[in-house]
């Protein structure tokens, strides 16, 4: 199979008219209906110009988007920030089936608002590798809730009234995807606890066998990529178990380390600080008297 074409649509409008839509009632926010979207038969790679939340029930196709498949096993929503490149694929026989909506919201219609900035704190559009929000029936009634009172609002009637309440719809939408995405990290520790395990054996390969006076402390890029999920995912997914980022995690096996090198060798302190991949000895020791609330040497003097 050949390379697959990548399809661009830069605006909301382009959208519709690709999926034999009608044009857009507002040219920077719609919700569509899922059922009533043209979709391709063969996959295809695509990148928006604008934010797209979706909900799909009974969705068997395949959806990529980074380096992973979204797991859609039980999920129904996801999130798709502006120019991230995705790829879908609809069985054929499968697409009639599927129910549900899309929210499509231009960055311009965050423009002069507090959302404009707000909304780079929702981590969720930043996972690169990603499990779909899963829903309980009470939760996905407050969702559509929402998008329902969107609709109606640009539908209805678009005054200067609107696009204040419409944004404060969508934070109420943003706030409660965050909630359910939290609870969700916490009720699946199965897989969540996996990831815990898998970080702590990282951590552990990688300080037994890499010269850190050469290659430095592991950074919070480098344990996200040996796990294959993103930076901010890691990050929420460890809070959501143990309360800590992954940087604080890496601290904690730095301190380990630097304990057990106090406790059992003559190494000086500005030796050990190398070893453990610290340019200055004053780094290391400001760090470890943060974490343990002694210094290096008193430390060590514990054990004489």
């Amino acid at each position: 199979m050949g390379k697959l074409k990548l399809n661009h649509y830069k605006t909301i409008s382009e959208f519709h008219r690709s999926r034999n839509l009608l044009p857009p009632e507002h040219p920077l926010i719609s919700v569509i209906a899922v059922q009533d979207i043209k979709h391709y038969d063969e996959p295809i790679n695509m990148v928006l110009g604008y934010y797209s939340i979706s909900l799909k029930r009974d969705f068997k196709g395949k959806f990529s988007y980074g380096q992973s498949e979204y797991d859609f096993d039980e999920g129904l929503m996801y999130f798709i920030s502006p120019n991230q490149v995705f790829k879908i694929e609809h069985p054929k026989d499968e697409m009639a089936k599927q129910q549900g909506w899309l929210l499509l919201i231009h960055p311009d219609f965050f423009w002069k608002t507090a959302l404009a900035k707000t909304i780079k704190q929702y981590d969720f559009f930043d996972y690169s590798v990603n499990e779909a929000l899963f829903l309980s029936d009470k939760e996905e009634r407050v969702i559509n809730a929402i998008i329902e009172n969107i609709k109606q609002e640009y539908h209805n009637h678009i005054d200067k009234f609107s696009q204040s309440i419409i944004i404060s719809q969508i934070e109420t939408l943003f706030n409660y995807s965050e909630r359910f995405y939290q609870r969700q990290f916490i009720t699946r520790k199965i897989a969540n606890h996996k990831i815990l395990d898998t970080l702590e054996n990282t951590l552990n390969n990688y300080f037994k066998s890499v010269n850190l006076t050469q290659k430095g402390l592991p950074t919070v890029q480098f344990i996200s990529d040996a796990l294959n999920i993103s930076p901010n995912y890691l990050s929420s997914v460890l809070k959501s178990l143990t309360g800590q980022s992954t940087q604080q995690h890496i601290h904690d096996k730095l301190i380990t380390e630097a304990k057990q090198k106090l406790s059992t060798s003559d190494l000086s302190i500005s030796e050990i600080a190398y070893e453990l991949g610290f340019e200055h000895s004053q780094s290391f020791s400001k760090l470890f008297k943060n974490k343990t609330h002694s210094s290096p040497s008193a430390f060590r003097h514990s054990f004489n």
